[in-house]
């Protein structure tokens, strides 16, 4: 018997046992025989805290994603399992749990990572995003290298022609591709604009709905367009992806590699440090943003709900000035935190040298107005930052001052945009546009997806400065500064004890409920997860002896 025949009989054996334990077991054997994890929960208070949950199972829409995963092959390359060992958890988030697999038959844990691993990406970034990456991924990260999957959209062969409606809008041919996505009876209107190469993106919602070709700001004046459009099996992908890691909550909030908080942070300007950043820029920040800066890259049709943003005018919404102009901090913050719930990723991983630098490049080159032949206004150079304006320490949270919130949520007339109960659907919403002329949809607050970031404190500087270039006003001068803190707290607790995924409240009984709203209840990282129905850790419950013994209140 010799090394060769031993070799063999050992890559067989070795391969039906992978067969066994990979294909065959888990189908006989649950992945996990509990669904208990731990999640972080947004309390009353606005505060953030670990207890143990339930994970939920798929919905159907979720389920067709799932197997249209499996069915691509996207497990061949994505992993979908955080281990606890160093790093990890600074890179994709808190360690993985049992219960988080007690709906996933077969496990799709994987040991390759080709791809990044996905079991924390919902939510990383938007359904938008997700659009873009699955038409062209190197469109949005230039060193992908995972295929596009275009045939995922639904794409008529032939181009559509872009005709006058008789009503002055510019509208599609009706032929009969055209006729299988939209009503050209209907009354209800759905504005899309091409990208610059005269792609046009039609998602689920425009479906049945006459379309409208927008290009307020000349992004694409051809007469033909060529239609990328959302299928249910493309929907349902993204619905999967968006609920991995979303049975733990909002850990995302307090993930910290994302987190920052810096008044200003600067590099002296210099035509190495712009060449460089115009270097981060073409590699990061075209494929949304465009060669010019103008938001319309290649991207920018998928991104239907929230354009790019134009930086040609020198409008930048998140600041800490009393100016419109944002100093390099305030940059630098956006860039690493990224936009919740727009198509902007958090940026927190890359190089801290190359996001300063993609600053100069924007600041020197892109935040232009060129509208004058022969004249440039650099707005960064004529119209440089003024003095921050100062936060101080909130005011500990209490049912009083959210209460108070409430209170100047009506006599501000919050709810004439946010509507009554805070999800974005105003009276005054509808008609709504940013600088730029596209729509500006208000927030939904029930989401806890907030833009700005989600401490009280971020919240707070919003309502100070408003959102430069939306129709989000600043409340500086018209509310006192205890009057912004109270309604802060207040924004904050629409989005408690809600399932971030659907917004539906959580199942948690009164009793729970006010304990985790105790702001002296300590409940940080997942070991110290509050326990429902008595108030101990889940370090504690973890324990056989702890569990025999039953509830015990924390000392």
């Amino acid at each position: 018997m010799n090394a060769r025949f031993v070799a063999l009989v050992a890559g067989v054996f070795f391969f039906f046992l992978a067969v066994v334990t990979q294909g065959i077991l888990p189908f006989i054997e649950p992945s996990a025989r509990t669904n208990r994890v731990s999640a972080v929960v947004r309390t009353d208070l606005g505060q953030l805290k670990w207890m143990v949950t339930e994970a939920t199972d798929y919905t159907p829409l979720q389920e067709l994603g799932r197997r249209e995963y499996l069915l691509e092959g996207c497990w061949y390359c994505h992993s979908q399992y955080v281990r606890p060992v160093t790093g990890e958890t600074r890179r994709w988030g808190p360690v993985s749990e049992a219960g988080e697999y007690a709906y996933d038959v077969p496990h799709l844990f994987g040991t390759r990572r080709i791809g990044p691993d996905l079991t924390r990406v919902g939510f990383k970034y938007s359904d938008e995003w997700h659009l873009a990456h699955f038409w062209n991924p190197r469109q949005l990260s230039p060193d992908s290298i995972m295929s596009p999957y275009r045939g995922l959209f639904d794409t008529p062969e032939e181009p559509v022609k872009i005709i006058d409606d008789g009503a002055g809008n510019r509208t599609l041919d009706k032929t009969s591709d055209t006729a299988r996505l939209f009503d050209f009876t209907s009354k209800e209107q759905i504005k899309l604009t091409p990208n610059m190469d005269g792609l046009l993106f039609v998602p689920m919602q425009a479906r049945g709905k006459f379309p409208i070709v927008w290009t307020p700001n000349k992004e694409y004046t051809g007469d033909t367009v060529k239609i990328a459009a959302e299928t249910e099996e493309l929907e349902g992908l993204i619905a999967y992806v968006q609920k991995l890691g979303m049975n733990r909550g909002k850990w995302r909030d307090m993930f910290e590699p994302q987190q920052l908080a810096v008044t200003d942070a600067t590099l002296p300007r210099s035509n190495e440090w712009i060449a460089y950043g115009k270097e981060v820029y073409e590699r990061r920040c075209i494929g949304c943003h465009g060669a010019k800066g103008d938001g319309n890259g290649p991207a920018a049709t998928f991104i239907f709900n929230q354009r790019p943003r134009n930086f040609t005018l020198g409008v930048f919404k998140f600041r800490l000035t009393q100016k419109p102009v944002p100093t390099d901090g305030d940059l630098l913050r956006t860039i690493t935190r990224g936009v919740r719930g727009t198509a902007m990723p958090a940026w927190y991983e890359l190089p801290l040298t190359d996001r300063l630098a993609v600053i100069q490049y924007i600041k020197y080159e892109l935040a232009v107005d060129r509208s004058e032949p022969g004249k440039r206004y650099a707005y960064f150079t004529e119209e440089p930052p003024g003095a921050p304006l100062y936060i101080g320490q909130p005011p500990p949270p209490s049912q009083q001052i959210v209460a108070r919130g409430k209170e100047v949520w009506q006599t501000a007339k919050c709810w004439e945009c946010h509507g009554n109960t805070g999800k974005g659907d105003g009276e005054k919403a509808p008609g709504l546009k940013d600088d730029f002329g596209f729509p500006s949809r208000p927030a939904d607050l029930t989401s806890g997806q907030f833009k700005s970031g989600p401490a009280v404190g971020d919240i707070f500087r919003t309502m100070s400065t408003g959102l430069s270039g939306t129709p989000m006003p600043t409340y500086r001068d018209s509310l006192p500064e205890q009057d912004r803190w109270a309604l802060a707290y207040y924004v904050l607790s629409l989005s408690a004890f809600k399932d971030p995924l659907t917004r539906e409240l959580l199942p948690i009984s009164a009793a729970d409920r006010a304990a985790l709203n105790d702001p002296k209840l300590e409940a940080g990282t997942p070991d110290d997860a509050y326990v429902p129905g008595g108030g101990t850790t889940h370090r504690a419950a973890a324990s056989g002896a702890a569990l025999a013994a039953g509830p015990q209140k924390e000392e």
